[in-house]
């Protein structure tokens, strides 16, 4: 069956993004950008909603580094007020209910996939029990006053079993967990 990988970029108090900091909060550095590169999940389908869609797209069109290995990458939004043509390449328009597309295609494809931002697609891929990875990297930031978008508001209680851990450029931590979503704390 394939994997559902769900992947986040946060600061270290959770947040998604935050005001008038650069991407990656300016802490990229060539270990991390590199394995960017050449990550594993190069043959992934990616996964992602409206929004970040339309950043990344935005941003692959500009030449922004590290979006060289995603424009070629398989992609499927989830939305239902974009139209196609999509102008990102090697993207295709889903308009059906994402959880249960995603449902079918665990079920019935060939391809793994993996998320890329899209929090509320994360939300209810993680509430429908869908998620098979979770990987987080964390830059070493806290964003209290400015930061948007917390991570993980709304999520179900769930435990988090480590798979593997690294370091990127001495300060970016790479986790990997199985998430197990709890009925009660």
């Amino acid at each position: 069956m394939p994997e559902l990988l769900i992947d986040f970029i946060t600061s270290l108090d959770g947040y998604a993004a935050a005001d008038g900091w650069p991407g990656w909060w300016g802490l990229e550095g060539p270990e991390y950008l590199g394995w960017l590169e050449g990550q594993p999940e190069a043959e992934y389908t990616v996964l992602m909603g409206a929004t970040t869609y339309r950043v990344m797209s935005k941003f692959a069109n500009e030449g922004e580094t590290g979006t060289d290995s995603l424009s070629n990458m398989s992609k499927l939004v989830f939305s239902s007020t974009l139209s196609e043509p999509l102008s990102w390449a090697n993207t295709q328009l889903v308009t059906r209910n994402a959880v249960e597309a995603v449902q079918e295609m665990k079920t019935k494809g060939s391809q793994s996939m993996r998320t890329i931002g899209s929090l509320s697609l994360c939300r209810s891929l993680i509430w429908a029990g869908l998620v098979d990875r979770f990987r987080v990297v964390i830059f070493p930031v806290i964003t209290g006053q400015s930061g948007r978008e917390r991570i993980y508001d709304g999520y179900p209680d769930m435990t988090l079993d480590m798979t593997s851990s690294r370091t990127f450029d001495g300060r970016i931590q790479l986790l990997e967990y199985v998430p197990k979503i709890l009925s009660i704390p």
